[in-house]
């Protein structure tokens, strides 16, 4: 095996890499700016220790407790939980939340072997019992595995005066009907409102 398909190979693991595309990566940074290379390859190795889970929320942060837990501005009622540290990013680049995140690091999934034993669900419900609360808002991605964590949730937080809550989910603001697949519409369809 020669450099180029040693390195090929390594890129194909990351996600939505197939044989093409990372060859085609592969033979890009062959004809890079070694410079770059250098300085991406030092950036990959050192990301592991210089990035680690915030010990209260579990997203991702170079500090000791990241920029959602340390903020004195956020709404300390609200606990949005999601699946992915990067699903926080998105929802804070949004511009549209302001209350406080937990990352699960994942949605439960037997077929995988991921139960809920593998996720920070023991670390939620603590933090729930031990805040001022007022809802939580579960943003868990409108799949099987993550709508099975939401009910698993849910039922956990049955007993507690708190308001648990679900994003919606369905079609698309300008997306076309005639494109949506039978569970964006069937989620639509259930989700819909008055006018």
């Amino acid at each position: 095996m020669n450099a180029i398909e040693d390195l090929a190979r390594l890129i194909k693991k990351l996600p939505g890499m197939g044989d093409k595309s990372s060859l085609r990566l592969s033979y890009h940074l062959l004809k890079t700016d070694p410079t770059f290379n250098k300085a991406l390859g030092e950036r990959i190795a050192a990301i592991q220790e210089k990035i680690h889970p915030c010990p209260i929320c579990g997203s991702y942060t170079e500090d000791e407790i990241c920029e959602y837990c340390s903020s004195p501005r956020r709404d300390r009622s609200l606990l949005m939980v999601v699946e992915e540290s990067q699903d926080a990013i998105t929802v804070n680049q949004a511009g549209i939340y302001n209350g406080l995140f937990h990352v699960l690091g994942g949605a439960i999934n037997p077929l995988d072997g991921i139960g809920p034993d593998k996720l920070r669900i023991k670390e939620l419900i603590k933090r729930i019992d031990e805040g001022a609360f007022k809802e939580v808002i579960i943003a868990t991605n409108p799949t099987e595995e993550g709508d099975t964590t939401a009910i698993y949730i849910k039922r956990l937080l049955e007993d507690r005066d708190i308001t648990v809550t679900r994003l919606a989910s369905g079609l698309p603001i300008g997306g076309d009907l005639g494109y949506a697949d039978k569970t964006t519409l069937m989620r639509s369809l259930k989700s819909r409102i008055r006018l």
